[in-house]
């Protein structure tokens, strides 16, 4: 990531996850000021984040969010993140535009949930010599997807990423610069992301870094009956499981509990 290089032979990596937007659906609002998010950003490094992952616009249906308020919103947090921390940025968007312009600003990481369904996200990535991931999703982000069906889920996810990953490389990223992600709740019921969840190490097998993204997700609610601000014991053991099944990045809302969680996993498997 940038000019950083990680051995996550049995490490993890933990994002923190910053979200300006209005209704995210983890704590609405609550970091859409720029203080009260960079107040989070500053508690989240403390906490012990391996690098942050900003977003201005959520996965799931709700108001048009149009380019100019997403730059709006994103780039000048980038701005700022990096100005303070010495860790990487990632910007969470599937906006060939706004993925350009934090690059510009300094992120390194291009975090795209529609499977770089926009033609310049990749060329612009590469240009900026960033890391990228490569989501699953089954239709594309801001439309419901209320009846999702597979045949085989970890195999149609496991093909997809595998073309998307080829993508990637035919548009000049280096193959160590590309991180894969299932994309749990992204067009999946919550028997489908489990199910993604317990092959981890089946994807992890493609060979690329695999991201997890499981923290508060609604998989977890419909499994558990249990509202968002009741996931945090749900998700740290989702995240245990993953890492354990391969999974080397995991993208949290809790950094201090998913750091202790990864640092205990990583002692068993350096001497496993």
């Amino acid at each position: 990531m940038g000019a950083r290089t990680y051995d996550i032979t049995t490490r993890a990596l933990v994002m923190g996850v910053l979200n300006r937007t209005p209704d995210s659906f983890y704590a609405p609002a609550a970091t859409f000021a720029l203080d009260a998010l960079l107040e989070r950003a500053d508690r989240l490094v403390a906490e012990g984040a391996d690098l942050l992952d900003v977003g201005g616009v959520k996965a799931g249906p709700g108001d048009e969010v149009g380019e100019a308020e997403e730059l709006e919103r994103v780039v000048p947090v980038v701005s700022e993140l990096r100005r303070r921390f010495d860790i990487p940025i990632s910007v969470d968007t599937w906006r060939a535009s706004v993925a350009a312009a934090s690059f510009d600003e300094g992120a390194q990481v291009g975090n795209d949930i529609s499977g770089f369904a926009d033609p310049q996200y990749l060329p612009v990535a590469a240009r900026a010599g960033a890391t990228v991931i490569a989501t699953h999703i089954r239709l594309r982000p801001r439309v419901a997807d209320p009846t999702p069906y597979y045949d085989d889920v970890t195999r149609t996810v496991r093909d997809f990423l595998v073309d998307r990953r080829r993508q990637a490389i035919d548009a000049g990223i280096e193959e160590r610069r590309i991180v894969l992600d299932a994309g749990l709740d992204l067009g999946k019921t919550a028997a489908h992301s489990l199910q993604l969840l317990r092959d981890s190490a089946e994807l992890a097998e493609l060979g690329s870094p695999l991201l997890l993204s499981a923290s508060n997700k609604t998989f977890l609610g419909d499994l558990f009956d249990l509202p968002v601000s009741d996931r945090r014991s749900p998700s740290l053991a989702a995240m245990a499981v993953g890492i354990g099944a391969g999974c080397r990045i995991v993208r949290v809302h809790d950094v201090a509990g998913s750091v202790r969680v990864r640092d205990a996993l990583a002692r068993v498997l350096e001497e496993a």
